[in-house]
């Protein structure tokens, strides 16, 4: 399994984490492979982090919007893959929004996604008194131990 990139998303569309660890197929960008994680700091081809992100929730919100259209109130998106990437998704009871970009062979993560939400999410930052409960005007999640948490997590899930 490779992981190219992971985001939360709050109830406000904000974009309070993303964490890049490969470039996406097609992409132009090469970087040394460190504990079977490619770690990537340039942005994709041609697009800011910031535009990648605003992408990715505009594609999670339509498509979720279409499910719940199409199937009913009951139905909910989960996943959708293309021939380049297969994008997981899960969303909380309180709106937050966990979105894992993989390559096309992963089966569906929405557990590790929930896993990474109940383990690292609500331990290390909705427990921690000195991390905010809303995140306005773009301030993130600033939390090492959920950005070490998160690193671990998904070096460990590559090696299986």
């Amino acid at each position: 399994m490779v992981v190219y990139s992971f985001y939360v998303f709050d109830r406000h569309a904000e974009c309070i984490y993303k964490k890049r660890w490969a470039p996406r197929p097609g992409s132009s960008s090469k970087a040394p492979q460190a504990n079977g994680v490619l770690d990537v700091q340039s942005p994709f081809k041609g697009l800011s982090v910031e535009d990648d992100a605003k992408l990715v929730f505009g594609t999670i919100f339509s498509l979720r919007n279409m499910v719940r259209k199409l199937g009913g109130p009951d139905d909910n998106f989960i996943s959708y893959r293309t021939g380049h990437y297969k994008l997981h998704y899960y969303e909380t009871p309180t709106s937050l929004k966990f979105v894992m970009v993989t390559d096309t062979k992963t089966n569906n993560l929405r557990i590790v996604l929930h896993q990474i939400y109940v383990s690292l999410y609500v331990e290390y930052v909705i427990k921690n008194p000195l991390s905010p409960v809303e995140h306005p005007g773009g301030i993130g999640v600033n939390c090492e131990l959920f950005e070490l948490g998160v690193e671990q997590f998904v070096t460990a899930s590559l090696q299986n």
